[in-house]
C-alpha cells in the first residue's frame, strides 16, 4: 500500500493537470470529501483558471464548528502568493478532517508587482502593520459568523510571521488560540547573505512591496517584533520548518524561544523530506505536522517517504 500512495503523490500533478480545471470548488453534500492533491503546480493550475476565489472548501460562512474542533482555522498566505494558489492543497484537506476553514488575501496594492497567479492584485507586499489589521478585521468576522471564541491560525512565510504582529499589538492574543507557521521569517531572513549587502533591503522594498524590506534580518519591524519576548501568553506557538529553506534564511530563523513553543524540523523526523520555502505549504507530511498542532490530544507520528522540493508531494 506505501508504495501505492508513493506513486499516486508522484503522479498527482499530471492527474491535476488534466483534471483541475473541471475541479468543484466546495462539496455539494456534506458527507462528500474534497480531492485533496499535495503539488504546487497543480495548485498553480487551479489559481490560473480561478483567481480571487476562496481554496477548495474554504470560506463557508454557515459552516458550525463541531465539537471535535470548535475553532475555526484561518489561512494566512505568504508574501507574492495569495489564498487561491496558497492553501489549494491544505485547505481542503483540514475541511475533510471536519475543520470550519476560512482564508483571506492580506497586503494588496496598487500598481503592477510580481506575484503568483491567482489573484488580480499581488498579495502579501503591504506594510506589515496594515496586514496585521486586516487579519485582525477577518477574525472579528469568523468569530462572529461560527459563534466561536477563539480561531487557530495557519500561515506561510510571512503568513507565520504577520500574525505575531496581530496577537502582541494588535489585540489578537485573546482571540487566536494556536498559532502554526510554515516557514516563517521569525527573525528575518538574510536572503542567502544578500540582505547583509548595502542598500539590498532597500532596494527589496522598492521592487517587491514594503513587506519584503520588512522581513529582512536585523530590520527595525523585527526588532520590534521580538522585543521584550517572542511569544505572546495564551497563544501556542508551532513553527514548522525545513532544513532546506531558501528563503527563509539560515532556516533556523524560523524558530521561536518561549514557555509554548514548538519547534519542528522536518528532517529531524524525516530525512527523506527534500521539500523547500514554496513546496512546504504542499508537502503532505508538513500537512500531518499542522493536524498534530491543531488537535495535539490524537496526534500521531508523522510518516516517512521523499517529497520533492518546488511541487511538494
Amino acid at each position: 500500500m506505501e508504495g501505492r500512495d508513493v506513486t499516486l503523490r508522484t503522479l498527482a500533478p499530471v492527474v491535476a493537470a488534466l483534471l483541475l480545471l473541471s475541479a468543484p470548488a466546495a462539496r455539494a453534500d456534506a458527507d462528500e470529501e474534497l480531492p485533496v492533491i499535495h503539488s504546487s503546480a497543480a495548485a498553480l493550475a487551479h489559481a490560473s483558471a480561478h483567481p480571487d476565489t476562496p481554496p477548495p472548501g474554504a470560506n463557508d460562512w454557515s459552516c458550525e464548528p463541531s465539537a471535535q474542533h470548535p475553532r475555526p482555522v484561518v489561512l494566512v498566505h505568504g508574501s507574492m502568493e495569495n489564498m487561491t494558489f496558497n492553501w489549494f492543497s491544505l485547505s481542503p484537506q483540514l475541511v475533510n478532517e471536519g475543520y470550519c476553514v476560512f482564508a483571506l488575501n492580506y497586503g494588496q496594492m496598487e500598481g503592477l508587482h510580481l506575484g503568483v497567479p491567482g489573484a488580480s492584485r499581488t498579495s502579501g507586499i503591504g506594510p506589515i502593520q496594515n496586514s496585521a489589521a486586516e487579519l485582525g478585521g477577518f477574525v472579528d468576522e469568523v468569530l462572529a459568523a461560527t459563534g466561536a471564541s477563539e480561531v487557530d491560525i495557519v500561515g506561510h512565510s510571512q503568513g507565520g510571521t504577520m500574525p505575531r504582529y496581530y496577537t502582541k499589538f494588535l489585540g489578537g492574543a485573546g482571540k487566536v488560540a494556536n498559532l502554526i507557521g510554515l516557514s516563517p521569517g521569525n527573525h528575518g531572513s538574510t536572503a542567502l547573505g544578500l540582505a547583509k549587502l548595502p542598500g539590498v533591503p532597500e532596494l527589496l522594498g522598492l521592487g517587491l512591496g514594503p513587506a519584503f524590506a520588512q522581513q529582512v534580518h536585523d530590520s527595525p519591524f523585527i526588532a520590534d517584533l521580538n522585543a521584550g519576548g517572542e511569544t505572546v501568553p495564551g497563544v501556542r506557538d508551532t513553527v514548522i520548518q525545513t532544513q532546506w529553506d531558501e528563503i527563509a534564511t539560515p532556516y533556523t530563523t524560523s524558530f521561536l524561544n518561549g514557555p509554548e513553543v514548538t519547534n519542528i524540523l522536518m528532517q529531524t523526523q524525516c530525512p527523506l523530506v527534500g521539500s523547500d520555502h514554496l513546496s512546504i505549504a504542499f508537502d503532505s507530511i508538513a500537512a500531518h505536522h499542522v493536524l498534530n498542532a491543531l488537535d495535539p490530544e490524537h496526534a500521531t507520528p508523522a510518516p516517512c517517504y521523499p517529497t520533492p522540493p518546488f511541487n511538494g508531494g
